[in-house]
């Protein structure tokens, strides 16, 4: 009996790799094979019974690819699971079958996409056809989450809009327009945890500056969850401390919560912190203004002109505060019962105040002479008061720019 040699059995184990690990580039080049050539030359001829049938053969040549530890971590299998996975869905959707669907799992696309961004990561070779896949699939998905969006269908649109940030993800890149837009849908569907989330992911990338800062804490009040609202602003404001959409939604979050004192308190500490800061006096008066608290919205804007009374914000906001409020007055006393006592005095008030309007609104209209704006404002402003020698003067000036 002949026995057989360790250099044999060597040459016979090499042999059986080389047969098992051919078998497997077999399946993976099948795999492309029946989808470039029969699959998308089907759908070209528009024989979608023959790319149906084409799409799932290349599917059991995929998976057998994908399964072995020979091939399941190759490039190229990676891609190949990535394109039909996502055909998958692509096809089933135009043949309205949803059992094809079914037969790649239950998200095909969620399979596509961590396939493609394996495949992406690991080698270079397909990085240029995934990129072209990817494009594709978030072009179509955006047209689908755009036309939920408008129908109001704001769930399916937040998760169209999740799919497309999670797409682009595969390739590295950031879609803050996708996320910003599955934020705002998550919220109209009053799903606020995830609304919140997204939010605040997208204010880490800068995007709308302060805005989304805002609009996470908003999402958290409307969740109940006052506290999570107040760390995401308070955490906002560590980098942007005189911002106004940040310090007003800490106010409203106080006044929210039944908590006026806490709302007042906000305010102060920011004073405190920087007592000669214009910009954040300037900043605390619109807040006061948004408020309809007038007395305090003015004094915070004369404090700011005392720290810089050529400070061009503050003095056209103050002149148009002043203007606004008293309008407010004037109308409201044209409302009363006729023989009002109050009738008299509250013309008087809104004269007063209309009187205090016109100093800052003139320095601002010195070093601003071309704001027609302005200028109507203030004819409007001295014909209110009855000087009509500056109204003429002011509306000839407003008149002569084009």
């Amino acid at each position: 009996m002949k026995t057989i040699s360790l250099k044999s059995l060597m040459v016979i184990g090499s042999v059986t790799l080389t047969v098992t690990l051919s078998a497997q580039k077999k399946n993976e080049t099948s795999a492309a094979v029946e989808f470039k050539n029969n699959y998308q030359a089907a759908l070209m001829s528009k024989d979608l019974e023959k790319a149906k049938n084409s799409l799932i053969a290349a599917k059991g040549f995929i998976d057998l690819a994908a399964e072995h530890p020979e091939t399941k971590e190759s490039p190229k299998t990676l891609y190949y699971k990535g394109e039909i996975y996502a055909n998958f869905m692509l096809l089933g959707i135009q043949l309205k079958d949803s059992n094809l669907i079914k037969m790649a799992g239950d998200n095909p696309l969620e399979t596509a996409i961590a396939s493609y961004k394996k495949s992406f990561e690991i080698n270079d070779k397909f990085d240029d056809d995934i990129k072209q896949s990817i494009n594709q699939l978030h072009d179509l998905t955006d047209l689908s989450s755009s036309y939920l969006y408008k129908n109001n269908n704001f769930k399916e649109a937040a998760e169209g809009y999740q799919l497309e940030v999670d797409l682009l993800q595969a390739i590295g890149e950031v879609d803050t327009i996708s996320l910003y837009n599955s934020a705002l849908c998550f919220e109209n569907a009053k799903d606020y945890t995830k609304a919140a989330a997204n939010y605040e992911k997208v204010a880490t990338l800068g995007y709308k500056g302060t805005l989304c800062y805002v609009y996470a804490s908003r999402s958290l009040r409307k969740n109940k969850q006052s506290s999570e609202a107040k760390a995401i602003v308070s955490a906002a404001r560590s980098k942007f401390p005189t911002d106004k959409e940040l310090l007003l939604e800490l106010v409203n979050i106080n006044l929210e919560s039944g908590d006026a004192a806490g709302a007042e308190s906000a305010l102060s500490e920011a004073i405190s912190k920087d007592p000669s800061n214009k910009q954040l006096h300037y900043t605390i008066g619109t807040i006061y203004m948004d408020l309809k608290q007038n007395d305090k919205a003015e004094q915070a804007l004369v404090k700011a002109l005392e720290i810089d009374p050529n400070y061009e914000d503050a003095l056209y906001q103050l002149g148009a505060h002043l203007v606004n409020l008293a309008g407010e007055i004037r109308n409201a006393a044209n409302n009363l019962k006729i023989n009002d006592p109050n009738y008299d005095k509250m013309l008087t008030e809104s004269d007063a105040t209309y009187k205090r309007a016109v100093g800052p609104l003139e320095k601002y209209a010195e070093k601003n002479p071309t704001d027609k704006s302005v200028l109507t404002i203030l004819f409007q402003l001295h014909r209110n008061l009855e000087n009509m020698e500056k109204a003429t003067e002011y509306k000839k000036r407003a008149d002569a720019i084009k």
